[in-house]
């Protein structure tokens, strides 16, 4: 097994790039997050950061469509991305009239909000294998003895945790969703 090198995407579309936050992005967000204690002793203690972030990266990649389309067929990540709304900034008729700046993402940067969800699943990849399979797959029940344990399918902890998922909902979909609703999109 080889050395991971952790190659940050910077907005440039880079081939090699494999993390949307490095090790140092993400020790500044922890710095004001209450349940840091994770990602603190990983960072301090091992080389887990950097496969962490590796691994947010890939899930989120694998997880989510997001608006637009790549900037680059070259690059190696979903980031960057033109024609991405940014719900943040202005409708585009009042753009026009104004003559402001574009509805969309920039096609030269990884938004704040991914960069913080891709730091947000690594503490949880510290925590927890969220991609192992759930307690009793494939049963609805399991006995163990005169013991019968129930598995309720529905309460099932997912992939991407909700609080990545609310930051990456700006800018694309969760792939398999099954929330019934459909985004629409005005052009």
């Amino acid at each position: 097994m080889g050395t991971l090198t952790l190659i940050r995407e910077d907005g440039t579309g880079k081939g090699d790039a494999n993390a949307y936050a490095d090790v140092a992005e993400c020790s500044a967000y922890f710095d004001g997050h209450l349940y840091a204690s994770a990602w603190i002793t990983a960072a301090a203690l091992t080389d887990a950061p950097e496969a962490a972030l590796v691994m947010a990266t890939r899930l989120i990649d694998a997880q989510y469509q997001f608006g637009g389309s790549r900037a680059s067929e070259t690059q190696a990540l979903q980031w960057p991305r033109v024609n991405c709304r940014d719900p943040d900034k202005a409708p585009a008729s009042v753009l026009t009239t104004l003559l402001l700046a574009s509805p969309f993402v920039s096609a030269s940067v990884v938004p704040k909000a991914v960069r913080d969800a891709t730091c947000e699943m690594a503490r949880e990849l510290l925590l927890v294998d969220r991609t192992a399979s759930p307690a009793g797959e494939g049963l609805k029940y399991q006995n163990v003895g005169t013991t019968q344990t129930g598995y309720d399918k529905k309460d099932t902890r997912p992939v991407i945790s909700h609080v990545a998922q609310a930051m990456l909902a700006k800018f694309g979909a969760l792939i398999g969703s099954r929330s019934g609703a459909v985004r629409l999109v005005r052009g």
